[in-house]
């Protein structure tokens, strides 16, 4: 069985303003692990916009109706084999598998992030957590690093 090669977390309130800082946070572990491992700078500019994309979605949407000093937590885990980024939050839960993909060449209103999601990662999963939290997880696996730069 693969064990986990290095694991942070960040707890951080439920503002727009702190992305600039989760995202710090996350290009400083990018920095300091996976470059050894041969990922690449693109698929490190790629998972970095996931984050982003799931911490915003946790906040306009998940926390919309909470106070923002809820905590959103975030946990990134390197693998030898891949990369996973958790995103906890306090919201109602939904299920993204409910939202239309938009058609190629219409607008509608909202449900880009989860299929931007999906074409960012490798898996990506939204389910309630037995601490009645949400969980997001997205897994980029190694190989496909290499491949795409």
């Amino acid at each position: 069985m693969l064990s986990i090669v290095q694991q942070d977390h960040l707890t951080v309130k439920s503002e727009l303003k702190l992305l600039n800082q989760v995202q710090q946070w996350f290009e400083q572990f990018c920095l300091k692990y996976l470059s050894q491992f041969g990922w690449s700078e693109g698929q490190l500019y790629r998972l970095n916009l996931a984050l982003a994309e799931g911490f915003t979605n946790a906040v306009r949407h998940a926390h919309r109706a909470l106070p923002p000093e809820t905590t959103i937590e975030i946990e990134v885990s390197l693998w030898i084999d891949r990369l996973e980024i958790k995103i906890w939050d306090y919201g109602k839960p939904f299920n993204p598998n409910a939202i239309a993909e938009p058609e190629p060449g219409t607008l509608q209103v909202g449900g880009y992030g989860w299929f931007l999601l999906r074409r960012l990662a490798d898996r990506v999963v939204y389910e309630r957590s037995d601490d009645d939290r949400n969980c997001l997880l997205i897994v980029k696996y190694a190989q496909e690093s290499q491949n795409n730069s």
